[in-house]
């Protein structure tokens, strides 16, 4: 209001001094009202003309890119032009730090492993991250503000928009069929749609794994306990002889062994999926281990195959020695199981020229076809399910090797043909094992 009122009467004491000095001009000329109109006019025209000057300058500079400064003046127009500019530097410091705040959470977003993808009301792409982009097939630049049921054509989801029922997620196979989408929408704002996809393929393939597992389980179970549960109905209700008597308690130990073994498998894989890997600390002399795994399985043989085992006289391993233990005795026993009666049966141990070693177990059994060959080691995937359990095995020994391999940043390799044998590999890394020097002789099976 202060500058109102000096600029005012700043303006007025002008008009004042203009008409006094054109009253005395017009008294000269003999015209004194003349004079007095005259003059107030011509300050009145002055004053005008000078606040249009100055006004055009804070214009033009308004009408521009503002780069520079405001025209500096006093005054009503200095001080107009001062505090629009100051307005409008704070003005572009608040846009420049939402701008800097959404870039930050669009970042946040595009890092997220989840997709998000932002539909205006009429179900136009707003906005979507790269993840989003790769679960629907878009592109996140040149399919914006498309409409997303022209570039998402899966029932499911259009269903989904169309049914505008929000409260649970829909699944389905992604554009490619390669992967299982769970997509969620949220409404928000005016009609607006946030939808989230997950990728959920890792998780779809685990519990079905875990509904098979199951299953599994519960058929190996069930079968030695009907078998029981039969031979004890018999002995109670049938009177046997003793010859009778002794083949169904012989029986009935070989399925309690199955049963046992079993058990003990898995918990010998719940024990290995559950603790840390094992350190890299305590060396393990591999001769010694070698011998007492082919001493077990030349007492399964029972004389029926040539075991006999090689190398490792100056190998050293670093790791868990019941572990491995257990990997080599279920190769050993396996190659037992399969190999016919003459057959022969190695365990080797080698170095490999790139670094670090392996282990093979090699037989003369009947071999696997290749079909079979990458779903060996899965959890009580059999070649031949009959044979398998005449044979006595669990179906979980290969998926315990691997486990044990694999805890020792190795791998196993399978090579083989059927009528043409078998080999398996433990491979592992060079700081898993290391060479030591030793008189030259070889391991005694």
């Amino acid at each position: 209001m202060g500058w109102w009122f000096a600029r005012t009467l700043a303006a007025l004491m002008l008009v004042v001094i203009g008409s006094l000095v054109g009253l005395l001009v017009g008294a000269i000329a003999g015209q004194a009202v003349t004079g007095i109109l005259a003059g107030g006019i011509c300050v009145v025209a002055v004053l005008v003309i000078r606040d249009s000057w100055r006004g055009q300058s804070l214009m033009g500079w308004l009408r521009g890119p503002q780069d520079e400064p405001a025209p500096r003046d006093t005054g009503f127009w200095g001080e107009l032009a001062y505090r629009t500019e100051k307005a409008m530097r704070t003005r572009e410091a608040q846009a420049g730090q939402e701008r800097d705040r959404l870039a930050h959470f669009l970042s946040a977003i595009e890092a997220s492993p989840n997709g998000v993808l932002m539909l205006d009301a009429d179900d136009q792409i707003d906005w979507c991250n790269s993840v989003a982009a790769q679960h629907f097939g878009l592109d996140p630049q040149r399919d914006k503000r498309q409409r997303v049921t022209n570039l998402v054509r899966t029932p499911a989801f259009v269903a989904h928009l169309q049914a505008a029922n929000f409260d649970e997620p829909v699944t389905f196979a992604g554009p490619l069929g390669r992967t299982t989408l769970s997509v969620l929408v949220r409404p928000y704002g005016e009609g607006m749609k946030l939808v989230l996809t997950q990728d959920i393929t890792e998780r779809e393939r685990t519990e079905a794994m875990r509904r098979d597992f199951v299953a599994n389980v519960s058929h190996e179970i069930r079968t030695p306990l009907t078998v029981l549960a039969g031979f004890v109905e018999t002995l109670s209700t049938l009177r046997l002889s003793e010859p009778e008597r002794q083949r169904v308690l012989v029986l009935m130990a070989q399925q309690t062994d199955r049963m046992q073994a079993l058990v003990g498998d898995l918990l010998t894989l719940a024990k290995l999926e559950g603790s840390p890997n094992p350190p890299a600390d305590t060396w393990l002399p591999m001769a010694a281990l070698m011998r007492r795994a082919c001493g077990d399985a030349i007492t399964l043989s029972a004389g029926r195959h040539q075991v006999e085992a090689s190398g490792g006289e100056d190998a050293e391993f670093a790791g868990s020695e019941p572990e491995l233990y257990s990997a080599a005795a279920n190769l050993l026993h396996n190659a037992v199981r399969y190999t016919p009666e003459g057959g022969r049966i190695q365990m080797r141990w080698q170095w490999r020229a790139e670094g670090g070693a392996e282990l093979l177990v090699i037989d003369s059994g009947i071999g696997i076809a290749r079909e079979h060959l990458p779903r060996l080691t899965e959890r009580f995937y059999r070649v031949d399910g009959s044979r398998s359990r005449d044979t006595g095995g669990t179906g979980l020994g290969l998926a315990i090797v691997k486990h044990v391999a694999q805890r020792h940043g190795g791998e196993i390799v399978i090579q083989s043909e059927p009528g043409k044998g078998s080999t398996f590999k433990l491979q592992f890394p060079a700081w898993r094992v290391r060479r030591r020097e030793v008189a030259d002789k070889p391991v005694a099976a």
